[in-house]
């Protein structure tokens, strides 16, 4: 069975005034999920995934409700917090978003978000892929760009709490990833119990989107394995 909500604010999950539904942090995108996974009636832990800021959301479920979680995938996301630099510049985009509206964000993030090589650039769904990306971004409400943006410099740094996470964790990179670059996701990889990463060619901060055969394997393959106990230190 799989599961995708959409967040709260974000795409169907949308009031009529989004300002009734605020994002207030991402722990409370990942309280969401565990009510959500209740409301359901999954009793079963669930395999947890998420890409970006669904990785940070991944991350607070698997720490917040462990007994929920029977193992976890973060694909180009990270550990570490906002620097005060990175926290300032999402500032400014938020009030941007305010005066300009959405397309902005769109055309200050499309650029970073698929891998740049020239094999990347010549897939015939490149196109397509930049185009639904710039539409995906547009269709948000501004008030729902600005509480994510906040929720997303406000986020702490979950090296601490992951490091005991005694879950099985597969991790997912684009080697073209700029924001979170393989070196980022190899210093996750260390500090884990229960942690591997594979890095896809050829791809950048998108990896399902972008080489979404090898993604698909490789998730098959990993949630196919036999759960393993784990000795924490």
């Amino acid at each position: 069975r799989l599961i995708i909500p959409d967040q709260r604010g974000f795409g169907r999950s949308t009031h009529s005034d989004p300002e009734k539904t605020p994002i207030m942090s991402i722990a409370q995108l990942a309280d969401d999920v565990a009510k959500l996974l209740d409301a359901l009636d999954i009793e079963e832990p669930a395999a947890i995934a998420g890409i970006s800021m669904g990785g940070y959301v991944a991350q607070h479920v698997a720490v917040g409700y462990p007994e929920k979680v029977s193992r976890v995938i973060l694909i180009d996301t990270k550990f570490s917090a906002d620097t005060p630099e990175a926290r300032a510049t999402r500032a400014d985009l938020a009030a941007t978003v305010g005066r300009v509206g959405q397309q902005v964000l769109a055309d200050a993030m499309v650029p970073n978000l698929l891998a740049a090589t020239d094999t990347a650039r010549s897939q015939p769904e490149r196109a397509a892929n930049e185009e639904f990306l710039r539409k995906l971004i547009s269709k948000q409400s501004i008030a729902t760009i600005q509480a994510a943006l906040q929720a997303l410099a406000d986020r702490p740094d979950m090296s601490g709490p992951m490091q005991h996470l005694e879950k099985p964790v597969l991790l997912i990179c684009g080697s073209e990833d700029t924001i979170t670059p393989p070196a980022v996701m190899e210093s996750m990889e260390k500090i884990l119990l229960q942690g591997h990463l594979l890095v896809v060619p050829d791809a950048g901060h998108l990896v399902p989107l972008e080489a979404p055969v090898v993604f698909h394997e490789a998730v098959r393959s990993f949630l196919a394995r036999p759960m393993e106990p784990v000795e924490s230190s």
